[in-house]
């Protein structure tokens, strides 16, 4: 266990539907990083995790989201996974929730089909950023500039295409959390 994120708090917004891989190994790498990790999801109990398009583990909520503040948390994960993100975008309460780390210059990490509620919550016009092939044009249409990279930074946002690339994806996500908030925040 390294402490790299001794002291951070680290939030992952999910509901039924994510993909598996892109929860877990995030999570664990956070953990092992010293992050207090919290799963947050609009659903009480447990969430059903898929492994592409077969079922896979639940994994329990820490908190539910409407009991959940944006405030208390230092950085964002959103895994993908088909439906996750696609139920996700339309719950005005998780669009809140997501929005509000860009607003206050936190970092955030998001996965495969995951930038669908960056383009719901309007925070990625003018930015670098990939994701699953399949939302290219969506990206694109919201004003954000796609590549097809293993990781993009975009300042405090990391993004990443597949379960292929989750190494590349949470190393750069433990780096850019370790450092907190951008600068932006302070000269506010």
């Amino acid at each position: 266990m390294t402490n790299e994120l001794k002291g951070k708090r680290i939030a992952i917004l999910a509901t039924d539907g994510f993909e598996q891989s892109e929860l877990l190994e995030p999570l664990e790498a956070l953990r092992n990083a010293g992050a207090t990790v919290e799963v947050i999801s609009p659903k009480q109990g447990e969430i059903q995790g898929m492994q592409h398009h077969e079922k896979g583990r639940k994994v329990k909520v820490d908190r539910a989201l409407n009991a959940a503040r944006p405030a208390d948390y230092d950085a964002l994960v959103q895994p993908g996974g088909v439906a996750n993100p696609d139920a996700l975008r339309t719950d005005p309460k998780a669009v809140a929730f997501v929005r509000s780390f860009f607003t206050d210059h936190k970092p955030a990490a998001v996965i495969c089909h995951g930038p669908w509620m960056l383009i719901e919550a309007d925070v990625v016009r003018g930015r670098r950023v990939t994701s699953w092939p399949s939302l290219k044009t969506d990206l694109k249409n919201a004003g954000a500039e796609w590549i097809d990279e293993p990781v993009v930074v975009d300042g405090q946002l990391i993004t990443s295409r597949k379960p292929e690339d989750l190494k590349a994806f949470c190393a750069k996500s433990i780096e850019i959390f370790a450092r907190g908030r951008s600068q932006a925040s302070a000269a506010e």
